[in-house]
């Protein structure tokens, strides 16, 4: 795209995106987003259903979140070249249906494959939100980002208190049945109030893909930020995948809807996408990089003291608020660099971090059935803590 026709394009958004059309990009983020979550307090389950071994069934999340990763390199920078709007149709009308098909999953391979194209289709949230980048004013685009980005980062935090409760009452089929049903509401809506954007660019499918690892080597900005939030959110989901298992076993003995009363501690954390993406606007990106960082370390300091419950709580708020406040930061900075290819931008940035997630899904059982609790922790914190020196090391640097 050219420097006018990126002009053009920012100019279209120039009068914001209005509140009804932000509710609408909120919620859908949100919707899709939690699918990826939705499984976390439920593995148990599904496991014992489908019989999965113990040792294996934070594998159920991994995956999920790895289908999230290819539909990110593979879906969502296809909005750099394809009208927006058919595209962000399509791909959530191809969730409905991987929904409904893991809800109906008669095994463990069909539970696995749709969990995977579950995870691949829900990348049409992020979709979204370089289009509300779009649409946005250079001068509030910060606080556009945060107020979506805080429905997409609601949608993650509810999913696991909610699933945990409706559990209870229709099973873990039911929760993605549900989900299914909340999409089709959601994708009839957008139908109609989905604003058409036909970019410019030129290049080809394969040209397009290719292109993504040349934006990680060659703009620093993305790949820095694309880094640090990988170690947070490889933490993030480290904890939330191990604290229901810990909690659902001796001394705690919660059931399924206790585990969803303390995820809703977590809920806080949706209040830092819009303060963040405000202190980014006004140039606080960096000092408030090292403090959300500084502040899951912190909370996973706090959370060795397994054993009370107290402590528990308030490490989960701290690392909920730590990691949504520093996923806002890094895209208020990588949508500062080229307008005309913020959906590969933005896919580069979560595909790196949504990696990290997976991994630290991944360390979860294994990591709590050798080395308990205090294995968590430790590994929990020391990711943060790597992201915090690179920081120091890169930012100092300029690289």
């Amino acid at each position: 795209m050219s420097n006018a026709a990126s002009k053009a394009a920012d100019r279209s958004g120039a009068e914001g995106l209005g509140s009804a059309l932000t509710i609408l990009f909120a919620l859908s983020c949100g919707a899709l987003a939690a699918n990826l979550y939705y499984a976390q307090p439920l593995v148990s389950l599904m496991g014992a259903d489908l019989g999965l071994p113990v040792s294996a069934e934070s594998s159920i999340v991994t995956l999920a979140q790895v289908g999230y990763a290819l539909g990110l390199v593979l879906l969502v920078p296809l909005g750099d070249i394809v009208e927006n709007r058919r595209l962000i149709l399509v791909t959530m009308g191809a969730n409905l249906v991987c929904l409904a098909g893991l809800a109906l999953a008669p095994g463990l391979g069909a539970m696995f494959a749709a969990m995977l194209l579950v995870g691949t289709s829900s990348s049409a949230a992020q979709m979204l939100v370089p289009l509300a980048a779009n649409l946005a004013p250079e001068a509030e685009r910060g606080a556009v980002v945060g107020n979506v980005m805080s429905g997409l980062l609601g949608g993650i935090l509810l999913a696991r208190p909610v699933s945990s409760f409706l559990a209870d009452y229709v099973g873990w089929r039911g929760v993605f049945g549900l989900s299914a049903g909340l999409i089709a509401a959601l994708g009839v809506v957008s139908l109609f109030l989905l604003p058409q954007r036909q970019p410019d660019g030129e290049r080809g499918y394969l040209g397009l893909i290719r292109s993504l690892g040349r934006l990680f080597v060659t703009e620093p900005v993305l790949r820095r930020r694309g880094l640090y939030h990988a170690a947070i959110f490889a933490a993030f989901s480290l904890f939330w995948t191990a604290a229901p298992i810990v909690l659902l076993a001796d001394p705690f003995d919660f059931s399924p809807s206790g585990v969803a009363l303390f995820a809703l501690a977590g809920v806080l954390g949706v209040f830092a996408a819009p303060v963040a993406g405000r202190l980014a606007d006004r140039g606080y990106a960096r000092i408030g990089t090292v403090a959300a960082i500084s502040m899951v370390i912190g909370a996973f300091l706090l959370a060795t003291f397994g054993t009370s419950l107290v402590a528990l709580v308030v490490a989960a708020v701290a690392i909920d608020l730590g990691a949504q406040a520093n996923l806002v930061f890094g895209q208020r900075e990588i949508y500062r660099l080229a307008p005309n290819i913020r959906n590969r931008l933005n896919a580069v940035y979560m595909t790196t971090f949504f990696l990290g997630g997976a991994a630290g899904s991944a360390l979860a059982s294994p990591v709590l059935q050798n080395f308990g609790w205090l294995g968590v922790c430790v590994i929990g914190m020391a990711l943060p803590g790597a992201a915090l020196v690179y920081f120091a090391l890169a930012e100092g640097t300029g690289d």
